[in-house]
Formats: structure tokens, C-alpha cells, sequence
């Protein structure tokens, strides 16, 4: 049976017009492949980019951990790969010489930096203070830091803001690192272990409040936080970069509850720590990362206590490193 022209017609146009439209969802597809390739949904660049942590079990390492959660869900077309390190010294070399797009220090180590390498390295945000800490078996002798002459003693990595403080106040001590103690280069996690085996005599450790590895430690082992605030003035007093970072604090009586001295604040210094970055790394990516962590302050600091005290007021402060473009922008566009 022949059809009607008009039947013909409709299906003759019908036709062209999915042809069209395919045509379209063609072009439409490819728009945004392009425009999603170019950027993320929030305009900040694809692609992956490091961040220098520190020790695991540490309070940089599940900060780093928390922040690349929620960059996952707000900014996904970032790839955040976490490096585990020493610590600050071993973050700020990885940032220089282009290993990590970004890391965490303290501003003493910062501080002591080489002048020529620190000229390329910027300042995103001061997050919160390190407090330093001296940990004991509960029934230790130990109840300053000049009881340590020839134990076995914790020190922190190599290249680590530990190591660094460490040094400085076993000097304020009277204490030679080198020949007065038995010193063990150890991050938090493997000293917190060693200790409880009976294989350590004390450790130092700086980090945030509390730090989980020594509340792991004091849940299963007796211990005791040794004050150390009678050395303050002595650290204040010693030559090289970076003194000038630290400030007299105390270490809250409900840090570490199962301490042994849980129910006195314990006299110590602190210490500020930095997110750090380059000053080639692309100013959208450090805008974005800037916000993430202003935004991320509260549901990271449900889990990390010390993360509660990232303040937008503050974190512009990144002495002694100035602060890089795109955290400048991000801080101009929020200002009131």
C-alpha cells in the first residue's frame, strides 16, 4: 500500500531532526569533555599534585589524610597524592626541589632553612601549633629534661621539626645530643612502640594536640608527660633561624586523659605550623587548596583536635615565608 505524501514528509523530517540532534549531543559532549579536561566544576586545574605529610601515626599524616577525603568530594578533578616523610625538614626539601606541589612545616624549621632555597617557597595558611612533648614510662626517674644524661632517647627523624627542637632543647638542658644521650632517630609511631617494649627510655615528640599514636600508647601503657617549660628561655636564647617561632605554652590536663599526670596542665613551648607551596605552583590550584582548608576546618576537626584551631583570621599569618598568590586571592575575596 503506498503511504500519503504528508506520512512521507513527517518522517522524512523526523529524520533530519534526530540527525540534528545527535549532532548536537555530539558537539554538546565535546564542549564538555574540553571544559572539564581545563578544569574542575569550581574552575580550580585538573591533574594530581603532592603533598608532603610526615611520619605516620602523626598528626600530618591524618590531617593529610582527612584533607584528601574531602578534596575527593570538593574538588574532584584534583588528584591529592600523600607522601609520607621525616618531617618538616624533609617536607620543605621535596617542596623545593619540586617532588610535592605542597607541605606542612613548622616555622622554626621554615626559619632555619637555607636563605637561597626558602626564596621560592610561599606560605598558604598557618594552621595550628605543635606543642612539644616529652614522654616517659609513668614510673620513670626522668622528671626534667637534664635526667635524660645517658638514656635512650627518642629524637625524631633526621630531617624532622622534632629532630630540630630536640637539639635545641637538650642544649637548653646542658645536654650534648651527641655524647650525653643514647639517641634513636624515630618517628612518633616506632618510638610510642619502642617505649612500651621496654627498648626506650623517653622520647620527644612535637606535634598537635592530642596526637593519636601517644593517646594509643597511654590506653595500653602507663605514661607520663615530662614538663619543659624551664628550658623556654634557654631556646629563646640560642642563636639560629627560627627561635623566634616559639612561644610558651601548656599541655591542657584532658590531652591525654590515661596520662599519669592527667590532672595538671604540663608547662612546655609550641610552635606553629605552615601549609606550604612553591611559587610556580599554579595560583587556582593554591586558591583552591586555600579554601579547602578553611572549609574543611570543622568536619577534619571532629576527628583531629588540633585542626579545630585552623581560624581564617590567622592563617593569612605566614611568617617567615610570604604568602603565595593564590592564597592572597583567596583571603581578598573572603575579606569583609
Amino acid at each position: 500500500m503506498t503511504s500519503a505524501p504528508g506520512t512521507v514528509l513527517r518522517a522524512v523530517a523526523r529524520s533530519r531532526l534526530g540527525r540534528v540532534a545527535a549532532a548536537l549531543l555530539l558537539v554538546f559532549g565535546a564542549l564538555v569533555g574540553w571544559w572539564r579536561s581545563s578544569g574542575n566544576t569550581d574552575g580550580y586545574p585538573s591533574g594530581e599534585a603532592a603533598l608532603a605529610t610526615g611520619v605516620s601515626r602523626g598528626v600530618y599524616d591524618r590531617y593529610g589524610l582527612l584533607l584528601h577525603v574531602y578534596l575527593a568530594d570538593n574538588m574532584p578533578r584534583l588528584k591529592l597524592r600523600l607522601d609520607n616523610t621525616q618531617g618538616s625538614i624533609d617536607n620543605l626539601e621535596r617542596v623545593a626541589s619540586g617532588q610535592d606541589a605542597f607541605a606542612i612545616a613548622t616555622a622554626d624549621a621554615v626559619a632555619d632553612y637555607p636563605a637561597a632555597k626558602r626564596s621560592r617557597l610561599r606560605g598558604i595558611a598557618r594552621l595550628y601549633d605543635d606543642y612539644l612533648q616529652l614522654v616517659v614510662p609513668a614510673n620513670s626517674p626522668v622528671h626534667r629534661a637534664a635526667d635524660l644524661r645517658g638514656l635512650r632517647v627518642g629524637v625524631g627523624g633526621g630531617l624532622s621539626g622534632v629532630n630540630l627542637v630536640t637539639r635545641r632543647l637538650l642544649a637548653g638542658a646542658g645536654l650534648d645530643p651527641d655524647r650525653d644521650i643514647r639517641a634513636s632517630m624515630l618517628g612518633v609511631g616506632e618510638a610510642a612502640d619502642q617505649l612500651s617494649a621496654g627498648k626506650l627510655d623517653a622520647f620527644f615528640w612535637s606535634g598537635g594536640l592530642p596526637t593519636s599514636a601517644l593517646t594509643d600508647l597511654s590506653e595500653r601503657f602507663p605514661i607520663r608527660i615530662v614538663p619543659l617549660g624551664d628550658l623556654a628561655e634557654s631556646v629563646y636564647q640560642q642563636e639560629g633561624g627560627g627561635t623566634d617561632a616559639y612561644r610558651a605554652a601548656t599541655i591542657p590536663p584532658d590531652a591525654y586523659p590515661k596520662a599519669q599526670n592527667s590532672d595538671t596542665a604540663v608547662p612546655t613551648l609550641a610552635v606553629p605550623n605552615l601549609l606550604v607551596t612553591r611559587d610556580d605552583v599554579d595560583p587556582r590550584l593554591v586558591q583552591g587548596l586555600t579554601k579547602a582548608v578553611i572549609d574543611s576546618r570543622d568536619s577534619i576537626g571532629a576527628k583531629v583536635h588540633a585542626a579545630q584551631l585552623v581560624d581564617l583570621r590567622t592563617a593569612v599569618y605566614t611568617d617567615p615565608l610570604p604568602l603565595a598568590e593564590g592564597a592572597r586571592r583567596y583571603y581578598t575575596s573572603v575579606k569583609p
